[in-house]
């Protein structure tokens, strides 16, 4: 498998894209951000994607069936799963059944980038991002398993930069979760960086 996880800048994106031998679109998934359509982060977030210099199918996995969004990743050279509310995330591909069309294509060697929520879902579980996000964005799940794509739970912002998300509320997150749930805290600069020789934290300025 190769993953991206990034928690906010995208510097590791293009040479993540460029590393690859799949050279299609890349499938942006939005379902996290449905609450912020008109946030500034959004408009920036999409914005860096494109700048990667491949085509950008946008999908909205709430109104995606299974087969289309198989038939999608089949053809794409990435998936991008982007950042917003970690909750309203995981309902989205639980409710749709497409969590597990998603595991089955990266387990096959399709690229997966996340942003921020992108990046907690794809860990075994997102409980840990209870503090940051609101678990009622997502009332219909029965369980805050994630897709279990890597063995920890990213812990993003984690120099506590974006206002929403300052050094307490960071520092209470870790102490609260950290001693029942694997974390990996990354700063905005940073990115995990999963490959089949292992994982490692990359810069991402």
């Amino acid at each position: 498998m190769r993953l991206l996880l990034l928690s906010l800048h995208p510097g590791a994106l293009r040479p993540f894209l460029d590393d690859g031998d799949r050279p299609g679109p890349i499938v942006y998934v939005d379902d996290a951000q449905a609450a912020f359509r008109d946030a500034p982060f959004v408009a920036a977030e999409r914005e860096a994607v494109r700048s990667g210099g491949r085509a950008v199918v946008d999908v909205t996995l709430r109104s995606t069936g299974a087969g289309d969004f198989a038939h999608l990743l089949s053809d794409a050279g990435a998936v991008y799963v982007a950042g917003g509310s970690t909750f309203a995330l995981l309902e989205a591909l639980r409710l749709s059944g497409n969590d597990r069309v998603l595991i089955d294509h990266v387990r096959r060697g399709l690229p997966y980038i996340g942003l921020s929520a992108g990046s907690i879902v794809a860990g075994p579980d997102v409980t840990p991002a209870s503090l940051m996000d609101d678990p009622a964005d997502g009332p219909a799940l029965t369980s805050h398993e994630g897709l279990s794509l890597v063995d920890v739970t990213v812990i993003p912002h984690a120099d506590g930069a974006l206002p929403p998300y300052p050094p307490e509320l960071i520092r209470r997150t870790v102490d609260t979760y950290g001693p029942d749930f694997a974390l990996l805290p990354l700063r905005d600069d940073q990115a995990l960086l999963v490959e089949d020789a292992g994982s490692r934290v990359i810069a991402s300025r």
